[in-house]
């Protein structure tokens, strides 16, 4: 069997077929992700109760910064797949988007964690920080740590001379932005460092909630249900670590699959690091009754509103017919 390399032409036909077949992929799986997102943020501005109650305005704050993260790292990939090439003074912010909203998600899932024992262990004397009206101090916080470990990642990265800022155009990767060795590491160790802190705090938490579960005779319901949605965060935060193994799988399908290093990245970036961002927060909004029940209600509206638009132009055919 002859190689596609002695043909030049099948070659490009066929890295253009799989550069359409991959964006083809990706696309719509991200609009069907913004549609829900859209769906529940509409849902959350149009009910009061909601914005009452801190653990939903967490929950709607890790709509906003998954959604930040997925558009930027689709950008990123669509950008990559059709090598468009442009100066590191536009591609840096993008890649710090990126990696910011990237260590703010398990952050919100410890934050939330908290929130529910917080509830649970001081429902009547709950500290200020943690209400309803309050709750903006810790989201920023969270944003602030999650921005300064970037600011350093870039801070200690070593430019190359040659590459002008401002006019060089360069492929918006992070191996190109941050290339040395040091950056690698510290990146390594924050990220380890990140997951590990979170891991505990929801171990914590939902070791204490357990236990709390089993001294209450009355109110059992609600302590049940935290404990639940602490466990269910735990489970968020193992689909985020998915992102880590993809050094492994990488390693495993180059030993035993003759597989294009770009075939490799595709594979890694959509199973281990946009499906898990899609499926975190759909799961947790889906799962809550409240918001489950306004969910299927929004969309039971517009499949009704749907159906007999379709029908009226299916009668207008007919009739021209």
């Amino acid at each position: 069997m002859q190689n596609l390399t002695e043909f030049p032409g099948n070659a490009t036909s066929h890295k253009s077929l799989s550069v359409i077949i991959k964006v083809c992929v990706v696309i719509p799986f991200f609009c069907v992700f913004l549609c829900c997102i859209v769906v529940m943020l509409n849902i959350f501005a149009s009910h009061r109760q909601f914005l009452d109650t801190s653990r939903y305005i967490l929950f709607a704050y890790m709509l906003i910064n998954d959604t930040l993260q997925l558009l930027s790292s689709v950008l990123l990939f669509l950008f990559v797949m059709g090598q468009v090439k442009f100066a590191l003074v536009y591609c840096v912010p993008l890649l710090f988007i990126s990696t910011a909203t990237f260590q703010n998600t398990p952050l919100i899932l410890a934050t939330m964690s908290l929130e529910r024992y917080v509830a649970i262990f001081y429902p009547l004397q709950r500290p200020a920080a943690w209400r309803s009206d309050r709750i903006w101090i810790i989201i920023l916080s969270l944003w602030l740590i999650s921005c300064i470990f970037p600011m350093i990642d870039h801070t200690i990265g070593e430019h190359d001379p040659a590459v002008d800022v401002l006019s060089t155009p360069v492929l918006c990767k992070p191996t190109v932005v941050n290339s040395s060795p040091i950056q690698t590491l510290f990146k390594a160790v924050v990220s380890v460092l990140f997951f590990a802190v979170v891991a505990v705090i929801i171990l914590f938490t939902y070791m204490r909630i357990l236990l709390e579960t089993r001294k209450l005779r009355q109110d059992r319901v609600s302590v049940s249900k935290a404990m639940h949605t602490v466990l269910l965060h735990g489970f968020q935060l193992l689909l985020c670590m998915l992102a880590f193994t993809s050094p492994i799988t990488e390693t495993l399908i180059v030993l035993h699959a003759n597989w294009l290093q770009e075939d490799v990245a595709f594979f890694n970036y959509f199973c281990f690091i946009l499906i898990p961002r899609v499926l975190s927060p759909l799961i947790y909004g889906f799962r809550d009754q409240s918001l489950g029940g306004y969910i299927g209600k929004t969309f039971l509206c517009c499949s009704n509103k749907v159906k007999p638009c379709i029908r009226g132009k299916l009668q207008d055919v007919l009739s021209a017919c």
